[in-house]
């Protein structure tokens, strides 16, 4: 069964789909106005919208721009009596999943598309499942990284798991934030339990609150049966509340009352719903500012940022960058069945000089493109291999140096940074200096040189 808006200005149209689509066993619902489907499509989610073109008050191409800007995932499907190539192909662009001509075989025509389109949406939501057990298998044994901050994710992640005090996953985009929070469940004494996650910056408020905390039977237009919150869904699990900084101020005052009471109102509810969720969010905001700049609740801030895990961004721990590759590389090959197993050395070199504004996901994304571009004659992958923005970028750029007043001594502060390099290409060669001298593009005659002044 599929729930279903039908949008169209003559009435008894609607009625008649209506009437066909619940025979057919569909929950549906209809609008006649421009005002009436607006208002459904942002207090409702549904899986298929069905809405006429040519109305008095709005077009059907206003409407699905309006459900896009809603966030509303719905496949929009658009019906018309006066079809125009033009229309045709913006309603396409605009992301409409079919374009039907109003015929007398209308209703056939439609049920077809709607059977089509769910089983895409059934294909979506397998594919959906899948990978959220892939990553929650490579959450509980799988965050790799060697670095001193990576260690130190790790041992708090080991450390609090345990308990139920609530977690805030503070990184950029694409640092495996929800992967965090992810190991933090199976870790947990909940993990037999739900783990429940919403992205708060991907709803409108009014539909973020129905989704948050449910709704009873007639508590607005369209809301024929009562539906469970999320909250109440992880009830005895984890709650993941992923970009937490996306949230408004009024939203933080209910969700403030859930986490001090225990409590959740479904809307229109009347009695409250006790819950037993251990609540982890993720922001990539600097949520002190906002409670500074008054775009934060500071109470709420401190109630979610009981346990703080920074993550740090990957040009902050270039020791993982190797590890992560060879660990997509290996991934992506045996998906792919392909007979690449390595790194040509000017490839290794080429992610170790990359900044990486992406973060791990973009490092992910990379080693899938040169994967998949290499042919089934490759044991290596090379620079070629790669994107151009990660072989074409720029050396990153050298920290702003402070010199105080007194000055410094210039040949020992390079002779710091020397030594660095040194022992960092050895640690990284595995203490072979032929290799080491690779990664730091001289002789192996020079790196003795500078090995012997340094003392490494």
């Amino acid at each position: 069964m599929a729930r279903l808006l039908v949008i169209d200005d003559e009435e008894s149209l609607c009625q008649m789909l209506e009437i066909a689509f619940r025979r057919a066993g569909h929950d549906v619902e209809t609008a006649s106005t421009a005002p009436t489907a607006r208002q459904k499509i942002e207090t409702r989610l549904y899986d298929l919208i069905i809405s006429d073109i040519r109305m008095p008050d709005a077009t059907g191409l206003e409407l699905l721009e309006h459900a896009r800007a809603t966030r509303s995932p719905a496949l929009f499907i658009l019906i018309t009596a006066v079809p125009t190539v033009d229309t045709a192909i913006q309603a396409l662009e605009l992301g409409a999943y079919r374009y039907v001509i109003k015929t007398d075989r209308l209703v056939e025509e439609l049920k077809l598309v709607i059977d089509r389109a769910l089983e895409e949406l059934a294909l979506r939501e397998e594919n959906t499942r899948l990978r959220r057990e892939m990553l929650r298998a490579f959450a509980r044994d799988n965050i790799l990284g060697n670095s001193p901050q990576m260690r130190q994710v790790l041992e708090t992640v080991r450390n609090v798991a345990p308990t139920n005090s609530t977690i805030l996953v503070l990184g950029e985009s694409g640092t495996g934030k929800e992967l965090v929070a992810r190991a933090v469940h199976e870790a947990s004494l909940r993990r037999e339990k739900p783990f429940v996650s919403i992205n708060c910056g991907a709803f409108p408020e009014t539909l973020l609150e129905s989704e948050l905390f449910g709704y009873s039977k007639g508590a607005f237009t369209g809301a024929d049966t009562s539906r469970k919150g999320i909250i109440e869904s992880a009830d005895g699990g984890t709650l993941l509340l992923d970009e937490i900084g996306e949230t408004s101020l009024s939203m933080q005052v209910k969700l403030l009352r859930v986490l001090q009471e225990r409590r959740v109102r479904p809307l229109g509810g009347t009695a409250d719903i006790p819950v037993d969720v251990r609540l982890v969010a993720t922001t990539n905001r600097d949520l002190q500012k906002m409670v500074a700049e008054g775009q934060f609740r500071g109470d709420f801030y401190y109630r979610i940022s009981v346990i703080p895990i920074h993550l740090p961004p990957l040009r902050e721990r270039r020791e993982d960058i190797e590890l992560l590759a060879r660990h997509f590389l290996a991934a992506f090959a045996s998906e792919m069945r392909k007979p690449v197993n390595d790194f040509d050395p000017q490839a290794v070199s080429t992610l170790l000089r990359y900044r990486w504004p992406g973060n791990v996901r973009e490092l992910e994304n990379a080693i899938e493109r040169a994967v998949a571009v290499s042919s089934d004659r490759d044991r290596v992958l090379r620079p070629e291999h790669l994107p151009e923005s990660v072989t074409g970028s720029a050396p990153e750029a050298p920290e702003a140096l402070d010199i105080p007043d007194s000055g410094v001594d210039f040949e020992e502060q390079v002779g710091h940074v020397e030594k660095r390099y040194l022992e960092t290409a050895l640690r990284k060669a595995g203490g072979v200096r032929t290799r080491a001298a690779e990664l730091l593009h001289i002789s192996y005659r020079s790196f003795r040189h500078y090995a012997k002044k340094h003392g490494v």
